[in-house]
Formats: C-alpha cells, structure tokens, sequence
C-alpha cells in the first residue's frame, strides 16, 4: 500500500519511510509512528520542508514527536523555527518555553528570560518572592550575585536606586521546602535573621536557598553525612558566608555541639526510619523553647509496606512523645510522591 509504508504515493512524497508504520516520509523518518516527517522532510503535503506541519526535518530535536516544523512554529521550533515549548538541535537542553536555534523562546531554566517584562512581588513567607512573567516561578534574593548552584535561572531587575537585583528561581522538583510553600504550608518558621539548623543539607541546594532566605543577618548550620555531597555542600558556602557545613551524622549531635548554637528552626529531610527520633535529639540539643521544627517525611523510608497516610500519622505521633506539638501538615504532591511536611512546636519539660 502505498502512503502506509515505503512506497513513494501518499502522504509523503519525497521517499521512503522509516520503521515504523502510520503516515510517514522523507528519507530518514523516523523510528516512531504517527505523522512524522523525514530528514529533509518532503516539500509538500504533511511534512513540508520549511512550513510548520507535523514534524519537520532534521534539524529538530531528537527526544520526541509532536508538532515540530523545520522552518515554521508548531508546538516545537525546529533549527530555525518559532519559540514554541522545545527548540530544535541547537536549543537548550532543559525544560521549559523555549524556542530553537533562531527562536525566541526562554532562557536555559524552567521558566523565563529576566528583564523589563519580569516583575518580582514578595511571596506571602517574608524573605520569599514571586516572579511573574510568561510564567509564575518562586523565586530568592540572591545574596552571591552571579553564582548559581545547581544550574537555576537567575533573573535581574532594575533596583529602586538603578542598581541590578538578581533573583535565583526555586525549583520546587528540587526542593521539597519549595514544594511545601507552593503546597500551601501557613507559616515555615524561616525568615530573613533567623538561625536554621538544616538536617540534610546534601549538595546545599535548598539550603542556598535558605541562606538567601535569611540574608546577612541570619545563619544556616547545614549537616550532611555524605562526603561526597559534603565537597559540593562545602563549595557552594565558600560565596555564601552565612552557611556553616558540617560534615557530620546528624545521630550524634554531641560532635557537632561545639559549632552549633542556640537556633530557632530546624528543618528535617533526612530520609530514615528513624528522624523523628534523630530531629529529637537534635531538638535538645540546640532548639530553643518554643522553636519550630519543620520536617519532610518520605513515606517510603519509614516504613513500604503500610499506606503513606498511616506513615504520617505515626510519625506525628513521635514528634508528640518527643514534645513537640503538631501545628500543621501539607503533602508535597504533584512535586513528590509519597511526601508530607510536618510542621510542630518544640515545648520541652
């Protein structure tokens, strides 16, 4: 049959198809089915070489199908085509809007370009803001400007006094205090001058965060027992003086005494059966009375073999026998499966 699968009638009339079946051409198709055009596309009919069509040439994209044009818009610029959700073989390689090799889309983040159609208003959680543009992102002052951490888009503003202010956006895919503040949680107890005691810290990437959250006047203890995260944890604080890495197991809080005061918040994403146990000891140690504990809890590394819902209750229960006092509770989903932030009161003996 003709159009369907090699021969040179129907829908694509330059060549052959490739392997798979469904209206398909051009000399180098494709592997997948569905309307797909060839390396070179024909110059007519579904697949035109320079026009938007179903899928264009070779100089798109190599991830996927789905409206791509080699010349042309479509939902995915080609080489040279429109902005569209994904560009073409010289675009960037990360999610987001973005345009192709000669498109106008989006920079290499998740969401947009900086400049004068950005707006940046404070988030409800003092010391956090919202960027509005083509698209909502969260966003922190940075307070290291030109240094990222992990790759997030910065965006630059024009300042009261004329003066750039650089913003870094907050992947909440990345940070699971990011997905409980898009989730809703009231109040995160972390807040420009206050000092954090972060259990977890892997590389730093929410705890760089957290240090532009804080600012200059406040200081994140940040514990991880993973050498390896700990070089990148290490590095990452060398531009940001308000950060203190110890490389240490956060069991055994009486190693790390001597580095650590006084704090008013611990956050908790430690990922073992046992950290409600493990922000206890820590909570004794170093939270104040009336301080705040703010815990991630992955259903998984407690206990696989009951629902979530029942891990979260019973984690609860043992912040309540380690006195502290449940204030709120919010899942992390569609950001993580299977997590919860519990948010509690410290009120010792």
């Amino acid at each position: 049959m003709s159009g369907f699968g090699r021969g040179r009638g129907g829908f694509s009339p330059r060549g052959g198809g490739g392997r798979g079946g469904g209206f398909r051409g051009g000399d180098r198709g494709g592997r997948g089915g569905g309307f797909r055009g060839g390396g070179g596309g024909g110059r007519g009919s579904f697949s035109p070489r320079g026009g938007g069509g179903f899928r264009g040439g070779r100089g798109g994209d190599r991830d996927g199908g789905g409206f791509r044009g080699r010349g042309g818009g479509g939902f995915r610029g080609g080489r040279g085509g429109g902005g569209g959700f994904r560009g073409g073989r010289g675009g960037d390689r990360g999610g987001g809007f973005r345009g192709g090799r000669g498109g106008g889309g989006g920079g290499r983040g998740l969401g947009f370009r900086g400049g004068n159609r950005v707006i940046v208003e404070p988030h409800r959680h003092e010391g956090i803001f919202i960027a509005r543009g083509k698209a909502d992102a969260l966003c922190t002052l940075n307070i290291a400007p030109g240094v990222t951490v992990y790759g997030e888009k910065k965006i630059q503003i024009d300042g009261e006094n004329g003066q750039k202010v650089e913003y870094r956006e907050w992947n909440p895919f990345r940070s699971k205090l990011a997905a409980s503040i898009l989730g809703g949680i009231e109040n995160i107890h972390i807040r420009p001058g206050c000092k954090l005691l972060y259990l977890g810290a892997a590389s730093g990437t929410t705890v760089s965060h957290c240090s532009d959250v804080v600012g200059p006047e406040g200081v994140v203890y940040a514990v991880e027992f993973s050498h390896r995260c700990g070089r990148d944890l290490i590095e990452m604080a060398k531009k940001r003086p308000n950060v203190i890495p110890i490389i240490e197991d956060a069991r055994h809080p009486l190693k790390y005494r001597l580095l650590v005061g006084m704090v008013d918040t611990i956050f908790a994403d430690v990922a073992q059966p046992d950290q409600a146990r493990i922000v206890g000891v820590n909570a004794e140690h170093f939270l104040k009375a009336g301080g705040h504990a703010v815990i991630s809890i992955k259903a998984n590394c407690v206990d696989s073999t009951v629902p979530a819902s029942q891990v979260f209750v019973g984690e609860v229960k043992k912040l309540q026998e380690m006195n502290f006092k449940p204030l709120e509770q919010v899942t992390l989903e569609p950001y993580e499966r299977d997590h919860a932030v519990v948010v509690a009161t410290y009120r010792p003996n």
